[in-house]
């Protein structure tokens, strides 16, 4: 460009050179005539040349403040840290090495953006599940005795006074599982999805019972929730993978883990047409006016194996990475260890802290034991966590005195009691 602007100042210069030295014979007049239109055209092309310049750097300099607003609109990966884990956790430095090695181009380790899957469970792994119980369950004895605005069977209210009273005493019925699951979608027939998202994120704002200072919306677990913010700034796309309906899942997940409601995974229900009524789907049209709404009967429980099946179904790819916290994560956490093409892992918290959380030390030292067998890397709450809930949530005194020992093995003996039943049910 500026080699340009010199070839026509030169140009200018030798016709006015001429033009200043030229005879006064009668050619001097076309001379003359010939040199100013030369000089006219140098000074025009010198004009174009100049305003090119300056068209050239306006965009330049546009297109640089457009990538900068571009990168300051989206974070860099290394600015999100993985928060709330004590440091000297060696889970929380083989996490970060492990992600450091995936996501390298130039790693021998590395996994495509497109093939960065996690699965995670929910309770437990997540979000508390001992406020006092599963969040899924405690809604669901709110909706069949304390809320005014349904009638619920009588059948449904027996089930959820055993509910509630395991909730006293942690002596859960072998068959709550599959029951929970037959009640709990009757309990919520005829709403539609966004109103019963609407109904989880209301009772979300209830107190999480046997804690101070803490609602059930905000009892997840603050280095769980700082975890997938960190993978998910690393280019993984996190499915959250549940027992608990899938709809009630979607109304927890987005809000405090931006975990969007075409990631979430969980147990199956059947919906209708509110113009349907008895007819076949296979022989209704929806109409105009109808409302998706649902049907009042679970389909599959989404534990254990049918977590990897409904994985499959829903993903089509094999995870590189597992979350969990119980036996019913097992099979998920294999699928994705020994299925992957990739260095995949598999972590799995231990519910061995009693002074921030309702630990049960039994359980956590038996499941402990599997995953090691599995080759599984386990999370300890009690060591691996900085906080838990955070600093200012502690736990209520008991109400009713009972030795949390002897909570922790009835626990225990029921849900595995619980999973024995469900799984041949399954």
């Amino acid at each position: 460009m500026k080699k340009k602007i010199v070839s026509a100042v030169l140009a200018l210069c030798m016709t006015l050179s001429l033009a200043a030295c030229g005879d006064s014979d009668s050619s001097s007049k076309a001379d003359e005539s010939k040199a100013e239109t030369t000089a006219s055209a140098a000074a025009s092309e010198a004009e174009e040349s100049k305003a090119e310049e300056a068209s050239s750097a306006a965009e330049s300099k546009a297109e640089e403040s457009k990538a900068d607003e571009s990168k300051a609109e989206e974070p860099e990966a290394e600015a999100v840290k993985l928060e709330y884990w004590a440091e000297d956790s060696k889970v929380k430095q083989s996490i970060e090495e492990w992600v450091r090695e995936v996501t390298d181009p130039s790693s021998d380790k590395f996994i495509p953006v497109e093939d960065r899957i996690v699965v995670s469970d929910v309770d437990g792994t997540l979000i508390g599940e001992l406020y006092p119980c599963y969040f899924d369950f405690c809604m669901f004895v709110h909706r069949a005795l304390y809320d005014d605005t349904y009638n619920a069977p009588d059948d449904m209210k027996e089930f959820a006074h055993q509910l509630e009273e395991y909730f006293k005493t942690r002596s859960l019925p072998g068959d709550a599982m599959l029951k929970h699951a037959h009640y709990a979608a009757l309990a919520y027939k005829g709403m539609t999805p966004d109103e019963l998202i609407a109904y989880t994120k209301e009772f979300m704002n209830s107190p999480a019972e046997g804690f101070n200072n803490l609602t059930r919306g905000d009892a997840y677990y603050k280095p769980m929730q700082s975890l997938v913010k960190y993978l998910q700034a690393n280019d993984f796309t996190v499915y959250a993978c549940s027992g608990t309906d899938r709809t009630l899942v979607r109304g927890v997940m987005e809000e405090n883990f931006g975990i969007p409601a075409n990631l979430c995974i969980g147990t199956d229900v059947t919906f209708t047409a509110t113009g349907m009524g008895d007819t076949d789907g296979m022989d209704y049209t929806y109409k105009p006016d109808d409302q998706l709404v649902f049907g009042g009967e679970y389909i599959t429980k989404n534990l254990k194996f049918n977590k990897v099946w409904f994985i499959a179904r829903e993903i089509g790819k094999v995870p590189v990475l597992a979350l969990g916290n119980s036996s019913g994560d097992l099979a998920m956490g294999q699928y994705t260890v020994n299925n992957s093409k990739y260095d995949a892992r598999a972590y799995m918290l231990l519910c061995d802290d009693t002074e921030r959380e309702y630990g049960k030390l039994d359980v956590a030292e038996k499941f402990k034991k599997s995953c090691e067998d599995l080759g599984f890397t386990t999370v300890s709450m009690k060591n691996d966590f900085a906080t838990i809930y955070g600093d200012d949530v502690t736990l209520a005194a008991a109400s009713d005195g009972t030795d949390s020992a002897a909570e922790s093995s009835a626990e225990s003996t029921a849900e595995s009691s619980a999973e024995s039943k469900e799984e041949k049910a399954s």
